[in-house]
């Protein structure tokens, strides 16, 4: 009793009692769902500002919260519907509507909308159905619009795909139609509140005290690491929990298509790359921030995520006294995670022979770490390579760690690692 089902433009709600009896009549508006009732409260808002927005200006949310509590008196709402419809009206008007809640829940790591119907979250790494929805594609198209327009990019059937980030340093993909068949697709992948440290990262079981300080020791080493994985295999997080081991008298330079590292080092400049306009100029690649990078006399270099031709700059920039820096490549092993670096350095169209371009990988990256996520949903290291140099065309790759699957853990080799010598 109580539930609701959507049939077309219809609802159909459940009560209990015998269908014999005649009820009180309500209102049609009792009959429906808080959801379609919030939205007609919003309509009624909307209309108001294009009337009185020059109220707007002294206190908006204030002004705001008056004219929801205004046009909820007009419809008459029962008391017990009224704070659901309140909150709805609310955050859809000055929040991101529905998924505000799933925003400040700290299990969810992921949200996915998949049309005004269906929104799924992950926690703990599997994914789940949620009762939530929208009214309709257009709630979800202007929630949308709030997220991307502060950022200076844009939406439409021009521009259908756009890549984002929330206040918070949550990264943001949406997809509308026409490419979107269903409606528009809305993927939240949310940015940890609070900094997690390789502490974190061993109480989970993701590497072992011995990883950590290998790995502490080769960035305090400036030894170049490329960490590398699938999707949502925890890359960013690794090497968020990776540069918190660069000295604080370092001067940092981060690089991303959607700023989500969070350092706190005193001296770190963070640089984000800016899509085209409407005109279709005016676009700022990351190949274009890593040559300028060279100029701002880095000590270390931090590039989010290589995906093009800037693979080749950064390896310059690590073969050319930028030690110490760090970058992901999306790659399921670590020798793919050099095949990619090779084909994604191939896309600079510079003509350079195969080669010249494994010659600067092994010359430029020390250490290759490797992050991989498990059917359970955890995400592990599962492997620690370091490139000892190239025999032949083939770049010689010594493991340091590997994962055990007998024991279930990640265990050493036994080798020392090549940066260590002559160390004490």
């Amino acid at each position: 009793a109580g539930s609701s089902l959507e049939l077309g433009d219809y609802t159909v709600v459940y009560r209990a009692g015998n269908p014999d009896t005649p009820t009180d009549n309500k209102p049609d508006s009792q009959a429906r769902p808080a959801l379609l009732i919030s939205e007609e409260v919003c309509n009624a808002v909307r209309n108001r500002i294009r009337d009185e927005s020059d109220e707007l200006e002294s206190d908006a949310q204030l002004t705001l919260a008056q004219w929801v509590d205004d046009a909820i008196k007009d419809l008459e709402l029962d008391d017990d519907l009224k704070p659901d419809v309140r909150r709805l009206a609310l955050a859809t008007l000055m929040g991101l509507g529905p998924l505000d809640q799933l925003l400040e829940d700290p299990d969810v790591d992921e949200i996915m909308v998949n049309g005004p119907g269906t929104v799924f979250v992950e926690r703990g790494g599997k994914l789940q159905q949620t009762d939530l929805r929208f009214a309709d594609e257009d709630s979800v198209l202007r929630i949308i619009e709030r997220i991307v327009m502060p950022l200076g990019r844009r939406i439409d059937e021009s521009s259908p795909m756009v890549d984002a980030r929330l206040a918070d340093g949550s990264r943001v993909n949406a997809v509308i139609p026409p490419l979107a068949l269903d409606g528009p697709v809305l993927t939240i992948r949310k940015f940890k509140q609070f900094r997690m440290s390789a502490a974190d990262l061993i109480d989970r079981g993701s590497l072992t005290s011995d990883m950590a300080e290998l790995l502490e020791t080769a960035v305090s080493m400036r030894c170049n690491l490329l960490i590398s994985g699938g999707t949502g295999s925890g890359k960013t997080t690794l090497l968020n929990i990776l540069s918190s081991f660069i000295p604080d008298d370092e001067r940092i330079v981060t690089i991303e298509d959607a700023a989500e590292l969070k350092l706190g080092q005193p001296h770190v400049v963070r640089l984000e790359t800016r899509p085209p306009n409407a005109e279709g100029v005016g676009e700022v690649r990351i190949r274009d921030l890593v040559k300028n990078a060279l100029r701002m006399r880095p000590d270390r270099i931090v590039v989010g995520e290589c995906r093009g031709a800037e693979a080749l700059d950064m390896l310059q920039a690590m073969n050319t006294g930028h030690d110490g820096s760090l970058t992901t490549v999306h790659a399921n092993a670590p020798r793919d995670a050099i095949a990619r670096i090779e084909t994604m350095c191939l896309m600079a169209d510079l003509g350079l022979p195969h080669r010249a371009i494994r010659e600067q990988i092994v010359r430029a990256v020390d250490l290759i770490v490797q992050q991989s996520r498990f059917q359970d949903g955890t995400r592990r290291i599962t492997e620690i390579c370091e490139l000892t140099g190239i025999e032949g065309d083939t770049p010689v790759l010594r493991t340091l760690f590997h994962w055990d699957a007998e024991s279930k853990t990640c265990v050493a080799s036994g080798f020392r690692p090549a940066f260590l010598d002559g160390q004490s």
